[in-house]
């Protein structure tokens, strides 16, 4: 098949062996998939992978050989692949299992292919309702979601969402349902717009923010976003980190265990809340896409999407190789 290696470097390879199922494996022909941050930073060495990236996608099951009621579902799908198990598993927490692999990230190669395989309880059947636009948000969107799965948020609540790139723009969107007081920090006022046409409070000065947010949520991927976190949640509040770093980050531990700050770490989310958000159009996502690349022209897809400012970009694989 076609596909998207990064080894040395990243490399566009038509010769690439089609993924065969494990046990309980699905194979999804890959209909479009989307370039996102990580993605950029494995290029860089984040998590030393080597094989196919990529892992927001949507596509159809092209075999599931114990799951036959999947073969020809539209579909998108949870990225972590648990052994199910072993005691992380069987305490309810499969996106931690000690063993488990990652689309497009760890172990198991991902979506920027013709096909990719997945285990078939990972994979979500879409509504007629949801575009091939929208569902490649899908995971994303799912771990904007996560958000909520971890802290409540309610109407009294101050937050700040730091970062107007895609994932902070989801964050935003997902948070201002809970009718919280939420402003979003950014940089670009063509991206603040996006949220300032839902509703949304923005802001490109911080100096223009008073302090003392009740929660405060770092989506710009940089230790200066960490940092702005620390300066603008209030003693007790709670930071959440949708970041991954590259790399280490410098932080003042001692003001967070003075303040008695509370930190938490957020990835990957759930997707039925997620489905549910695209299915109801009430996430503005195709805003959010800047340009699109055939499968062909990958490695030019992955240079415009590191270019700044740019926000999603999607690959399509072409119609004449299905």
């Amino acid at each position: 098949m076609h596909a998207l290696t990064l080894r040395s470097g990243l490399e566009y390879c038509d010769q690439y062996p089609t993924p065969v199922p494990a046990d309980g494996e699905a194979v999804v022909r890959v209909i479009q998939a989307g370039i996102c941050t990580t993605d950029l930073q494995l290029v860089q060495g984040y998590m030393d992978f080597q094989g196919v990236p990529g892992h927001e996608f949507v596509g159809i099951v092209d075999e599931a050989p114990h799951h036959p009621d999947l073969v020809g579902k539209r579909v998108v799908g949870e990225i972590n692949a648990a052994c199910r198990i072993c005691p992380v598993c069987q305490a309810g927490r499969p996106t931690h299992c000690p063993h488990r692999t990652t689309l497009g990230i760890d172990r198991r190669d991902g979506a920027f292919a013709d096909f990719l395989a997945l285990p078939a309880e990972n994979l979500y059947p879409l509504p007629d309702e949801i575009t091939n636009d929208q569902a490649v948000f899908a995971e994303p969107l799912a771990a904007a979601c996560q958000i909520l799965e971890q802290v409540s948020v309610d109407a009294t609540d101050r937050v700040l969402v730091i970062g107007d790139g895609k994932l902070g723009l989801l964050c935003a969107q997902v948070l201002h349902r809970t009718r919280c007081r939420l402003t979003a920090l950014g940089r670009h006022p063509e991206k603040l717009q996006i949220l300032a046409a839902r509703g949304i409070h923005t802001s490109q000065e911080p100096a223009s923010l008073s302090r003392g947010f009740d929660i405060v949520v770092e989506a710009t991927g940089t230790p200066d976003g960490f940092a702005l976190a620390r300066e603008y949640v209030r003693p007790r509040g709670i930071i959440v980190l949708k970041s991954t770093y590259h790399g280490h980050t410098v932080m003042d531990v001692t003001s967070l265990v003075v303040h008695e700050i509370t930190v938490v770490g957020s990835r990957c989310g759930p997707f039925p809340p997620a489905i549910a958000l695209l299915r109801e159009n009430a996430i503005d996502v195709p805003s959010l896409i800047h340009k699109r690349f055939p499968l062909e022209q990958i490695i030019n897809a992955f240079a415009y999407a590191a270019t700044k400012g740019a926000l999603k970009v999607i690959v399509e694989m072409t119609s004449s190789r299905r």
